[in-house]
């Protein structure tokens, strides 16, 4: 099979002919420190899962992706403008050396005066997992509430940083969750 190069505009404008025929929706990503949209690749999300798994024959089944993608659904049906954060951070290397990365932040969520920090977890089985989720949301040094679903059964609670976590079902089924 020969490999043929498709140009970066020929993409662009394919997903520009997706978002236009309402078959997917753009996320920008946003700089949460800094306060603007920066250009660095948008996240695409389907906006019909059924088409979506019909199309690609039912064989990607990756289940955190697909509940990301519900999550981002709920929340556009919700009226929230829903963007992807970025926060820099600056972390020391094991020779200590300063190095600048960024961690993402999957929902920032916008509705008036009202914003959210949302993180999709699948699961978190193990602490370090759930560090890891929980790295974004702890640099954001602000006052706007900051929430974890996951896709395991439990009870909603707040840790010490005042990071609400919840199941996706407890997400889904109440239009008032994110105040809980």
């Amino acid at each position: 099979m020969k490999q043929k190069a498709i140009s970066q505009d020929t993409i662009k404008n394919y997903l520009e002919y997706l978002c236009d025929s309402f078959l997917v929706s753009k996320a920008m990503r946003y700089d949460v420190k800094g306060k603007k949209y920066i250009g660095t690749p948008s996240k695409y999300y389907f906006t019909d899962m059924g088409l979506r798994n019909a199309r690609i024959n039912f064989r990607q089944d990756e289940k955190s992706h697909l509940m990301e993608n519900v999550i981002y659904n709920e929340l556009l049906s919700r009226g929230f403008n829903v963007d992807v954060g970025v926060v820099p951070v600056v972390v020391r290397d094991e020779n200590g050396k300063q190095l600048r990365t960024q961690l993402e932040i999957d929902f920032v969520c916008n509705q008036g005066s009202k914003r959210y920090y949302i993180q999709s977890a699948f699961r978190m089985e193990s602490e370090e997992k759930r560090q890891q989720k929980m790295a974004s949301l702890t640099k954001v040094n602000d006052s706007f509430k900051k929430i974890v679903i996951t896709g395991e059964e439990g009870i909603v609670h707040r840790n010490e940083y005042g990071i609400t976590t919840m199941c996706i079902y407890d997400f889904l089924l109440n239009p008032l969750s994110l105040e809980l």
